[in-house]
């Protein structure tokens, strides 16, 4: 019988929102159980960018939340049994932080457990552009097992609007950590 996959979803301060919403929306339409935590910016950007209601949808998607102040929580162990962590969006300072082993946080310190644990760790990244100390601490990101997925949209899929364009990034961040997603467009011409 195959467990449950329990995803950890951070939510920071950079813009895309509506991203980490359709993540949401597509991990727990495929029987994931998703645990979000905010970073205090990043709550109030999502408040921004998706208003109350689109805060309040992410969590009733979500079935356990987190302080991200308070360490004392599942996540910041390695022992929780978490499939993945995504980070989405991620600040270039969260970034920072984990690349150089900082855990000011709870999402740094879960991070840090992912790396350790050798676990997927994937922060979509949404900054621009990218100066060479973005571009050193990704790297040293990614040499530490991270992976690097920045946040961008696609055009070749032709989305009709915004919300089409979210689904088609958060429906290959699904399947990179190894859902199925049907209804995701793919590249055939």
């Amino acid at each position: 019988m195959n467990e449950t996959k329990k995803i950890i979803l951070a939510v920071t301060g950079a813009s895309g929102s509506i991203y980490a919403l359709k993540f949401a929306k597509i991990v727990r339409e495929l029987g994931a159980e998703l645990h979000i935590t905010f970073s205090e910016t990043g709550l109030e950007v999502t408040k921004h960018e998706i208003g109350a209601k689109g805060l309040e949808r992410l969590l009733e998607l979500s079935s356990k939340s987190y302080d991200s102040n308070r360490f004392w929580s599942a996540p910041a162990s390695g022992s929780s049994r978490f499939h993945a962590m995504v980070i989405l969006p991620c600040t270039m300072g969260t970034l920072g932080a984990i690349a150089n082993g900082i855990s000011n946080n709870l999402i740094h310190r879960a991070a840090d457990c992912f790396l350790k644990e050798k676990k997927p760790l994937v922060a979509a990244i949404r900054e621009t552009p990218f100066n060479q100390i973005h571009l050193e601490n990704m790297l040293k990101l990614s040499r530490a097992g991270g992976v690097i997925f920045p946040a961008m949209p696609a055009f070749y899929t032709r989305p009709k609007d915004i919300e089409e364009m979210a689904f088609f990034f958060a429906g290959r961040l699904a399947e990179f950590l190894g859902f199925k997603v049907n209804r995701l467009p793919i590249w055939n011409p």
